[in-house]
């Protein structure tokens, strides 16, 4: 019935890296198939993953084979016959334990059937011995049959049917064995064509190793490269920030500047409207100059004239002084004069009286 596929998943491939056996080697650009096989003829499991036209994973599970889950998403196991060790990572942890649980149960599954072939061989092997023991007895019978008709009949009867019965079964062994060897030369003959792609395969991948180890560097640097650009991105991305901060600042004090322009601008236009009024001003200024001059000359001729009457005053009242002493003088004559004269009318009256 051939090969049958009884497990599928998809997985990113990696081989150990044969120089260092320590660096993982990426065997597929992407996520490929990785399949789990089932041979019923020759009751074999293999683990087969293919990148195009390419062979990447070949591997035939043996009961010695361990799988190992390296990280949460990632596991590996080592195959002796194609020298390697193989990785694969999953795209979660459930794809990853469902593969270790699969790899779990092909591993007994191999166990079994190598324990089946060997009981086989053992049973082939039990089979030999029989056959050249049972050789012996008849080669006795041989030397008696020179006996009486009665002997070969007593001796040869019942031996001979199971003899019969021994060739029969080693006829079918060897038929068995026969038809067995053809489909292993058979199967020997895919091994072969197998082996010489897988052959192919390799050098093919050897030659692409250096290619790939190029493509990798090449990888990293612009990986690196790009990382510089993020950070740079991103430090610009940080001064943008800053800018537009900066920038609404910026807007905010320019509609503050606006609005004191505006009334500075209210303020210049009143100073506009008062400033056709100037010339008004300036000519009333010159005339109340010109007035407050003539002010000022008649100021200091009144403040002449005042000095002049001061002077007048003192003059006056020194004359008005001289002028009361002067009264005072008369007042007291007069009254003197005054007081003669009553008594001049007394004595005139008394006169009068007497007369």
């Amino acid at each position: 019935m051939g090969e049958q596929p009884i497990y599928t998943t998809r997985a990113h491939v990696f081989q150990i890296d044969p120089s260092t056996k320590k660096n993982w080697v990426p065997a597929s650009k992407q996520a490929v198939t990785v399949s789990y096989f089932y041979d019923s003829t020759r009751n074999s499991y293999r683990i087969i993953s293919v990148d195009g036209t390419k062979v990447i994973i070949n591997s035939t599970i043996t009961p010695n084979m361990m799988f190992t889950k390296t990280s949460q998403k990632f596991g590996q196991w080592a195959d002796s016959r194609a020298n390697t060790v193989f990785g694969l990572g999953f795209s979660s942890e459930q794809q990853l334990a469902k593969f270790a649980e699969k790899f779990q149960e092909v591993k007994e599954a191999a166990k079994i059937a190598r324990d089946k072939s060997q009981e086989k061989v053992e049973v082939l092997g039990n089979h030999s011995p029989q056959e050249s023991g049972r050789e012996t007895p008849s080669t006795n019978q041989a030397s008696s049959i020179n006996g009486t008709d009665d002997e070969k009949i007593f001796h040869v009867g019942p031996e001979a049917v199971l003899l019969k019965n021994d060739n029969d079964l080693l006829k079918s062994t060897v038929e068995q064995s026969n038809t067995n060897a053809k489909k292993w030369e058979t199967e020997l003959q895919t091994l072969r064509e197998n082996n010489a792609r897988l052959v192919d395969a390799l050098q093919e991948s050897s030659a692409n190793v250096e290619s790939w180890k190029k493509q990798l560097s090449a990888c990293k640097e612009e990986s690196d490269t790009l990382r510089e650009k993020i950070a740079e991105l991103e430090v610009q991305c940080n001064e943008a920030s800053q800018e537009k901060q900066r920038n609404a600042q910026l807007s905010v004090r320019v509609q503050e500047l606006e609005a004191e322009l505006h009334d500075k601008e209210q303020e210049l236009e009143n100073l506009r409207k008062q400033a056709e009024i100037i010339p008004q001003l300036m000519s009333e200024c010159e005339s109340i100059t010109s007035k407050l001059q003539t002010a000022e000359t008649k100021n200091r001729e009144l403040e002449g004239r005042i000095d002049v009457l001061h002077m007048d005053v003192d003059d006056s009242h020194q004359k008005q002084g001289n002028i009361k002493g002067e009264l005072k003088k008369l007042m007291d004559t007069l009254d003197i004069k005054l007081d003669e004269l009553h008594e001049f009318r007394r004595g005139l009256s008394r006169l009068g009286i007497d007369n």
